[in-house]
């Protein structure tokens, strides 16, 4: 091995990711009501938050701090449970850094750029090389040490990962231009109008939320942009375009250092409304979905019970536990049928009731009779015998929260109100 690819896989020892798991995700409504974005169920057995961190982990980053704010109990135990196998001896931490007034007893996290700023002597402590800034609400598989390696070649000391996105939903990222050496000349945050890439009038190039930074300049820089005019105390829409105004920042295309199989493009979802959360999640019950959470040389990381398997019941007439095209979790019993669904743990569907294209989160009982189809049911619902939901959108919607799409959430409180 050459001195050069030696160093180059030690970078990942000289970084420190920075996960910025403190948004509330108002997008996704009554979801969000208990927990935190970052702390909602995802795949069958995951929280979102776990992504980021199992990308840090499977590239060799393990050194993480975790800065959590809106309604964090659930992410932070989460956390405390599921992710503490990291070795201090060895330089590995999970830390956690709730919002707690550290600089003055008026200010909570203003924005992310804040969060980072009220945390720099800590950071400071552990003496990282590079920062690496990550937004904890999307799913995706990616490999930051391709990343790494190409910001200390390139020799600048911002970049920020990116993407392509259609046009028609550009407005709701950081939107860049770049010239053929990925320079960014131009960012603008969740522009009403955004920029398409040149020669590609439906695509726009998109901020993931990724930055990664040279921790010596950032310690030098963010105090001046925190002591300035800057309204947002925000990455994207103060630090990033100071960034591309000063020509020091330049765009890592996600297709670099995505992981997945050949031929299914680069996976990344922003699962945040309720339209994308439950399609996400459907999407893992195809036969061969575009991301793969069965790639033991890749694998996500996260904290679940010690359950028994999933178990189905009764083999007699009408009354036979199935399932088509589905995914069931740990502790389940199922007696009734399911076709297209996503079961999390510890869920209960009942003889003669049927379950279609649903989302069914933790605890969750189906009652006999009961019919579901497209909906997303929140940890802990208790589903009336005979209750029919999604085959009149009249009544769904008088009852639950229907979005425009057809996909009915289903809460304990909506459910109480029913009595």
């Amino acid at each position: 091995m050459t001195e050069n690819a030696l160093a180059r896989l030690q970078l990942p020892r000289r970084a420190m990711a920075l996960v910025l798991a403190g948004g509330r995700g108002s997008r996704l409504q009554q979801l969000t009501d208990i927990r935190s974005k970052p702390a909602v169920y995802f795949g069958g057995k995951f929280r979102i938050v776990d992504f980021a961190m199992s990308n840090c982990l499977n590239s060799g980053i393990r050194r993480m701090a975790v800065m959590t704010q809106y309604k964090s109990h659930s992410l932070l135990r989460h956390i405390q449970r599921g992710w503490g196998f990291m070795r201090g001896e060895l330089n590995e931490f999970v830390d956690l850094l709730p919002a707690q007034q550290r600089l003055d007893d008026v200010s909570w996290y203003r924005g992310t750029a804040d969060a980072v700023f009220q945390n720099l002597d800590i950071i400071r402590h552990h003496r990282p090389e590079y920062l690496l800034i990550l937004a904890a609400d999307h799913i995706y598989k990616m490999d930051y040490s391709m990343m790494l390696a190409e910001h200390v070649e390139r020799g600048v000391p911002c970049t920020v990962g990116c993407f392509e996105v259609p046009l028609a939903e550009a407005s709701a990222f950081g939107v860049m231009k770049v010239d053929e050496n990925d320079r960014i000349l131009e960012f603008a945050e969740k522009p009403a109008k955004p920029e398409p890439i040149p020669g590609r009038p439906d695509v726009a190039l998109a901020s993931m939320g990724i930055y990664l930074f040279d921790a010596e300049f950032l310690y030098d820089e963010l105090p001046k942009f925190m002591s300035g005019e800057m309204t947002h105390h925000d990455f994207g829409r103060d630090v990033i375009p100071a960034m591309v105004a000063g020509g020091r920042a330049i765009a890592h295309p996600f297709s670099r250092s995505c992981v997945g199989e050949p031929g299914k493009g680069a996976y990344w979802r922003d699962v945040g409304t309720l339209d994308a959360y439950w399609e996400a999640n459907i999407d893992l019950t195809a036969t061969d979905p575009q991301l793969n959470l069965y790639d033991r040389d890749w694998p996500i990381w996260t904290y679940q019970e010690q359950l028994p398997p999933a178990k189905f019941v009764h083999n007699m007439g009408d009354r036979r536990g199935m399932a088509t095209e589905s995914m069931v979790s740990g502790g389940c019993i199922i007696s009734g049928s399911l076709n297209r669904s996503l079961l999390f743990s510890s869920c209960r569907v009942h003889s003669f009731s049927k379950v279609e294209w649903s989302v069914l989160l933790p605890e969750v009982q189906v009652g006999r009779g009961a019919r579901l189809t497209k909906c997303i049911v929140d940890r802990g619902c208790e589903i009336p015998d005979g209750l029919v939901v999604g085959e009149d959108p009249v009544a769904d919607a008088a009852r639950f929260n229907r979005t425009e799409r057809g996909v009915t959430l289903i809460t304990r409180d909506m459910l109480a109100a029913l009595a």
